[in-house]
């Protein structure tokens, strides 16, 4: 015994001290980031004046900001006000703002509406992102700018890859020199893929603004260029613009994945198919030995999330908390159009997705809720109310130190429900409203 404990002793001691190191790297894909005029009305404060997003992106928040990095493609300008929807796009900064403090770190910018609002619109929209520390690309100020930054590198967590994308154009409105707006062009593409190539990465992926809206199928453009960005080193393929969900596949044999169309992320179209999208998570592991890395794909699945208009006011429901919900989403025409994109996503996706299944979450068999208050409110004012005092509060600050109140703990949401009538009745806090304690999880 003594000589086999000797022997096994000296094999592990013989190992290489860094035999093999593996890292993974969690990366979460959204699709359109839209603002409709509807959207940009219902984000309108009119007690502060201002423009605020973050009831919408309330429940989506926690799950953005869960992933090591979560991309997405911004279909529009930050130009300033006027503000407007469709045709021509300017949202506030807000949103922006909003999609930072959310936990959004990329954005992909070329697409049909980058230049919306001319050179003013595209220089304005970067000049924001930068401000707030958003990686983006697809739109340039210049030459000397796209030569510099792209292919965009994005490092996370012992990770790097390459960023490409590209749009099918711009609705006609030519780009005003010097500014360059990345258009489909084989060449090009084939010329940027072989410098991301050249900066090797652990992945290159390419965001592609294609296809036909509204159809829920690729067209053969969409399989031409996808195939030709994997065959020229990519390993993810991710598209936009067709508005609703077209198939996600992922060929294991070759480590390589596409989506086809992630639908609409937020925005202020209504129709069915167009009033949500999914969010695609992508694991990706990196294995090195002997001064060797390989990185693969190591996981792939997606998850539906819907966007409600209720009373002028819009909000993002991730599917796998609220599927079924009778508490948060109580009109039955709500509920009812919840559950029509619930059945036609997964029918859809369930027939045409290959190894890319859907994400499922453990149900929770006891829901707990609180009350969210006001976020303009000051300290003093919440601490000295003495119905606040009698619910209990807590107090949570997000990435900026900013305060975020919360009233009570309530494990009915009848109870909930009569403690936000007590506060209105009793408080001057009349812009409180009830929130599920699942949501908090991650500041707790």
């Amino acid at each position: 015994m003594a000589r086999f404990k000797s022997l096994l002793l000296f094999l592990v001691l013989s190992l290489p001290a860094s035999a093999q190191d593996t890292l993974r790297l969690s990366l979460l894909f959204v699709g359109d980031i839209m603002q409709h005029d509807s959207n940009i009305a219902a984000a309108y404060d009119v007690l502060s004046k201002k423009y605020n997003y973050a009831s919408c992106f309330e429940y989506v928040a926690p799950i953005l900001r869960s992933a090591d990095l979560a991309i997405g493609n911004l279909e529009l300008t930050l130009a300033g006000s006027p503000y407007k929807g469709y045709p021509q796009f300017s949202a506030p900064d807000a949103l922006a703002v909003e999609l930072k403090r959310a936990g959004m770190d990329v954005l992909v910018t070329a697409n049909n509406h980058s230049l919306d609002r001319r050179r003013k619109g595209l220089e304005r929209t970067s000049s924001v992102l930068d401000s707030l520390e958003i990686l983006h690309t697809g739109t340039f100020r210049d030459s000397v700018e796209r030569s510099s930054v792209y292919p965009l590198m994005v490092e996370k967590n012992g990770f790097t890859f390459s960023l490409l994308n590209y749009t099918y154009g711009t609705n006609g409105i030519p780009v005003t020199k010097p500014n360059i707006v990345n258009l489909i062009d084989t060449v090009a593409i084939k010329a940027d893929l072989e410098k991301a190539r050249s900066q090797h990465a652990d992945a290159i992926i390419v965001f592609m603004h294609w296809g036909a809206e509204y159809q829920s199928l690729p067209n053969q453009e969409q399989k031409r260029l996808a195939a030709l960005c994997l065959r020229e080193g990519a390993k993810l393929v991710i598209g936009a613009h067709p508005h609703v969900l077209q198939p996600m596949v992922w060929n294991k044999n070759a480590d390589q994945l596409i989506a086809y169309s992630l639908g609409n992320f937020v925005s202020g179209q209504r129709p069915r198919y167009r009033d949500g999208g999914a969010m695609l998570w992508v694991e990706l592991q990196k294995v090195s030995r002997q001064g060797i890395a390989v990185t693969s794909i190591k996981k792939a699945q997606y998850e539906l999330e819907w966007v409600q208009k209720w009373n002028d006011d819009f909000k993002m429901f991730p599917l796998r908390y609220f599927d079924g919900d009778t508490t948060l989403i109580k009109a039955k025409s709500m509920r009812e159009a919840l559950a029509l994109f619930s059945y036609d996503s997964r029918a859809l996706l369930d027939k045409h997705n290959v190894n890319i299944e859907e994400k499922q979450t453990t149900k929770i068999d006891t829901m707990v809720y609180s009350i969210k208050l006001n976020e303009f409110e000051v300290d003093s004012l919440i601490l000295e109310s003495p119905i606040l005092k009698f619910y209990g509060l807590e107090r949570f600050n997000n990435e900026n130190n900013e305060s975020q109140w919360y009233a009570g703990r309530f494990y009915d949401y009848e109870l909930a429900r009569k403690a936000l009538e007590d506060i209105y009745a009793k408080t001057i806090f009349r812009r409180s409203r009830i929130v599920r304690r699942v949501e908090l999880e991650e500041l707790e």
